[in-house]
């Protein structure tokens, strides 16, 4: 429903929100910097403020939907029938349908108006999601939900929630041309002085200390507080003018848009539009689209088994021929309504819920809710179940997303371990020691070169605490901590009143905090403490995998640049390592030892990372330099390795997409002995390749840098296409897209950054994460998993091959009746009376009791039925058949063949039975009862009874595609078996 501003309460400030100070805005919406508001607070400022949404957004109107109803064109179809009943005087027929099509209407609207609303809660969920500051725990919630005093983090590429007053800003630029028509993005500058200033002085554009709602991130980030939402937003204020209905190209009446002609053009494509739009040939997903097509040829078949009727009985059209065409072709019509509508999903009763295709979609949407996954496309509901290669990320998805420190290796002096740290967040738990670092030495002479290395176990480790004390603070380990902890955007803090600590931000970042925290060098305590001050921050970049900032000392003249990323992207950039009377010149030996170091800690499955600083002289200002410029030079201080355990049910979900016949590719930017060791813990690799054929184990695990540097054909010349691709970029992705599309695979991506946003479209399911993910690749995908969890991806596509399965079945069913139907009722033209007309072998009101009722219901069945179990122990569906399978159609032929043969046969037998009917087909038996007629009527009533009986016996058969009636269950011993 439209929203109504004069329904909630007005938000309304001293002066406007960029002329006041942060703290004063704050302290007016009555919220934490650090804490945000606790949620009591937020459910009370969504009942004064009402939804973050703008009037005419998200609602459902009901007239739409009944209108919906009345113009669909099955309706029509049967209002014709109706004025053709009740033109030849046949008020019985005529009330039935009349009935039927009120019933359908009525049934129809609520179904449709009800599954409409849930629809509208369920496509909320995949809206863009704000990352907002609550009870002290950054929260993914949808737009909709952020209320003013909410604190709000915007990163790259996220789209901003509502009008924020910022906090804090770190090369935070923003695209605002939605509101000011400037294509530049726009620089924000929380220090900007407007105490001289008013606000019609200032436009928009320059009110550099706010962000509004609807523009983009488009570099830094930055944290404010909500002022505005809803209709009081800038984009609020000008939402009638962003609402005008959206045109397809060439649909302009306007002549200096495409000529003299265009009217007319223009004209004709609207028609043409509206007339796809009501036969249902342009709107819908493809397989709907498809159906429909097919439902139009079916109603061609219809109007000719009505014009054979006519022709059996030379053209002598009386009432109940009439009505015998029209219920003839009813026959087909049913299934040609149905048919259209469950193919998306469920069939409930096949003429009285014409809108079944959105019932089934909202069914499907909330199961896939259930299991934690969002559907923003519904096409991805018929492509789950199609899916054979799945390429996901592992941090978070595989992994647990939950870093912890475990080794670091200061170069001279040695290995420090974390131990029996069960908490990521807390410092204060676990043991920290310093042992030697693992001795490399050159391997003998031998068949591998002199120059390849190996490892020796660690030197027993030195323990230095024992829970209360952590190891003596050096030279080497201070400046390491000093840049591993300000070249950081996460924050760790105790809540005092909860008696627990909570971290904000990227795990990777969160495990470095932490591990500063436990030496007390916590980034808070570096800023407040020690003076040290940001002036420039270049964000972590995908394609370069690392990240810089620029700080300096209070009383220092020089600043310093700390930076983080891959080991082999900061070593590249390195010309020392090391500190104090440890620090020496990186060269060709010494870096072949860092990156043996590198090894040894990544072949324990740990993430490893890279840190290093520079020392720049304060005449260079950091501000006007190039990042190339700023990042070199630098010296290496230490690796860190992280471990971030794989999720408890990830394994045995790798376990269950190979026994599905799914392949599953692991694309991380890790390195490759991290990934090829994870890969291996989770199953993606097999425990023992060394037994595989040479030339496969060498593709399982590829480096980004290779599978780049080839090209397609040798890419299709591997035997198998890498498991494993490490250090992976975003193009990385799109072209193993483009590898497996090109070996006809049907392929789901994972992706949360705004460059992962091309290989989310290019693949066949898209899917974003809705935890970490930006609001660019939620935009760019079909689904969004809400936990980020690579077991939801494997259950939604259960879902999916259930859902594809009812389809198939509850189809079967509906042909299977109805081509039975046009068997018997074809046939049955055959006999006729003593006066030469045919007499029927159904009356017109059993043919719409068997459409309408008996077959319904058991179709609604097969729609909802549970997944069998042996669903993911096939091989994937295979897409380009749909559910028309050869399977299907032969299935289809068979049974109501069968079907109609046996009713046709049991007519034949009573009324040609030598001791009863004896041939007796009577006279005018189609238009009234006589004892003439007794025989006729028996045997449409044994053909309607037996007719009804092997309907609901073909749909308890049709509960599975695979296996008999008499062995449903596939881990069943034998016997009857059809509960």
């Amino acid at each position: 429903m439209p929203l109504s501003t004069n329904a909630f309460a007005s938000q309304e400030y001293s002066k406007p929100p960029f002329l006041l100070l942060c703290k004063d805005v704050v302290s007016h919406l009555q919220t934490n910097e650090e804490t945000g508001l606790d949620r009591l607070k937020a459910q009370e400022a969504q009942r004064q403020y009402g939804p973050n949404r703008l009037a005419g957004e998200g609602g459902v109107q009901w007239y739409s939907v009944l209108m919906k109803q009345i113009s669909n064109a099955m309706i029509l179809v049967l209002v014709l029938a109706t004025a053709l009943s009740y033109g030849v005087t046949d008020y019985i027929e005529g009330g039935v349908i009349t009935a039927v099509i009120v019933l359908n209407v009525a049934i129809g609207f609520y179904q449709e108006f009800q599954a409409e609303k849930k629809m509208d809660s369920l496509r909320a969920l995949s809206s863009p999601s704000a990352a907002v500051l609550r009870d002290g725990h950054i929260e993914a919630v949808p737009s909709a939900e952020v209320v003013p005093g909410d604190i709000v983090q915007i990163k790259t590429g996220d789209t901003i929630p509502a009008d924020i007053r910022l906090i804090e800003a770190m090369n935070l630029e923003c695209d605002e041309k939605i509101l000011t028509g400037e294509a530049i993005p726009v620089a924000k500058d929380i220090h900007i002085d407007f105490s001289n200033k008013y606000e019609l002085d200032t436009g928009v554009g320059d009110r550099l200390n706010m962000v509004y709602s609807s523009s983009t991130v488009t570099k830094g980030r930055g944290k404010g507080v909500v002022v505005f939402t809803g209709m009081f937003t800038e984009i609020g204020k000008i939402a009638e003018s962003m609402q005008g209905k959206k045109r397809k190209p060439g649909r302009s009446l306007s002549r200096s848009k495409g000529g003299n002609f265009q009217p007319a053009k223009g004209i004709l494509l609207r028609i043409w539009d509206g007339l796809g739009q009501f036969l249902g040939l342009t709107v819908g997903t493809p397989l709907q689209r498809k159906l429909s097509k097919l439902a139009y040829v079916l109603f061609g078949c219809a109007i000719l088994l009505a014009i054979i009727v006519f022709g059996v009985n030379k053209f002598n059209v009386t009432n109940e021929v009439a009505i015998y065409a029209i219920s003839t072709g009813e026959s087909i019509i049913s299934t040609t309504s149905v048919h259209t509508d469950i193919e998306a999903g469920i069939a409930i009763i096949p003429e009285s819920l014409i809108a079944v295709l959105t019932i089934t979609m909202v069914v499907g949407m909330t199961q896939m809710r259930k299991r934690r996954v969002v559907i923003r496309q519904l096409s991805a509901l018929e492509a789950l179940g199609g899916v054979t290669n799945i390429c996901s990320d592992k941090t978070g998805t595989l992994t647990q997303g939950q870093m912890i420190t475990r080794k670091v290796w200061l170069p001279g002096v040695g290995m420090y371990s974390v131990n029996d740290a069960k908490d990521a967040f807390d410092p204060t738990k676990g043991t920290v020691s310093l042992g030697l670092a693992p001795k490399i030495r050159k391997k003998d002479s031998g068949d591998i070169g002199d120059d390849e290395k190996v490892h020796v176990a660690e030197d027993s480790p030195t323990l230095y605490n024992d829970g209360r004390k952590v190891p003596q603070m050096t030279e080497e380990l201070q400046q390491f901590l000093q840049s591993t902890s300000l070249c950081n955007l996460a924050t760790v803090r105790h809540d005092q009143q909860k008696h627990e600590w909570q971290a904000v931000g990227d795990p990777t970042e969160i495990a470095l905090q932490v591990f500063a925290h436990r030496f007390r060098l916590g980034k808070k305590t570096l800023e407040t403490e020690h003076g040290w001050n940001q002036t420039a921050e270049f964000p972590f970049d995908s394609s370069i995998k690392r990240m810089s900032v620029v700080y300096q000392q209070d009383g220092e003249k020089d600043v310093y640049v700390f930076t983080k990323g891959a080991v082999e992207r900061i070593v590249e950039l390195c010309t020392r390592i090391g500190t104090g009377v440890h620090q020496q010149s990186l060269t060709s030996e010494v870096k072949k030892e860092v990156l043996a170091q590198m090894d040894h800690l990544a072949g324990q499955g740990l993430r490893v990372m890279a840190i290093a600083q520079r020392q720049l002289s304060n005449d260079a200002s950091s501000q006007d330099l190039p990042r190339e410029d700023i990042e070199k030079d630098l010296t290496l201080l230490g690796l860190a390795g992280l471990y971030d355990p794989p999720r408890l049910e990830t394994k045995d979900a790798v376990r269950e997409c190979a026994t599905a016949g799914i392949k599953v590719h692991m694309l991380t930017g890790d390195h490759p002995s991290t990934a090829r060791a994870i890969a291996t813990e989770v199953g993606i690799l097999p425990p023992n390749p060394s037994a595989l054929p040479s030339s496969v184990a060498s593709s399982l695990v590829k480096a980004a840098s290779e599978f780049d540097s080839m090209t397609d054909s040798e890419i299709d010349s591997l035997p198998t296409l890498p498991l494993v691709i490490a250090r992976c970029a975003p193009s990385t992705k799109t072209r193993m897209i483009a590898a497996l599309h090109r070996r006809r695979a049907f392929c789901a991506m994972t992706g949360d950054g705004v460059n992962d946003a091309p290989s989310l479209q290019a693949a066949d399911v898209g899917i974003a994460m809705g935890l970490s993910g930006s609001d660019v690749a939620k935009g760019a995908s079909d689904i969004v998993l809400t936990d980020d969890n690579f077991a939801s991806i494997v259950a939604a596509i259960e879902e999916g091959r259930r859902m594809f399965d009812n389809i198939q079945k509850f189809i079967l069913h509906l042909l299977t009746s109805n081509l039975a139907e046009v068997i018997l009722l074809i046939m049955g033209l055959a006999f006729q009376d003593e006066v030469g007309f045919s007499v029927f072998p159904l009356s017109p009101l059993q043919i719409l009791w068997i459409n309408m009722l008996t077959s319904s219901f058991p179709a609604f069945g097969l729609g909802r039925e549970r997944a069998s179990k042996d669903v993911m122990r096939r091989l994937p569906s295979r897409s380009r058949y749909g559910v028309f399978t050869k399977e299907v159609i032969i299935d289809m032929c068979v049974y109501g063949t069968i079907m109609g043969a046996c009713t046709l046969l049991t007519f034949v037998i009573v009324v040609y039975n030598p001791a009863s009917g004896k041939g007796r087909l009577g006279i005018d038996c189609n238009r009234m009862y006589s004892e003439e007629c007794e025989t006729v009527f028996r045997a449409r009533a044994a053909v309607f009874a037996e007719l009804t009986w092997l309907i609901l016996i073909s749909a308890w058969e049709f509960k599975s595609l695979r296996r008999s009636l008499f062995a449903l269950d596939p881990a069943g011993a034998g016997g009857f078996r059809g509960f």
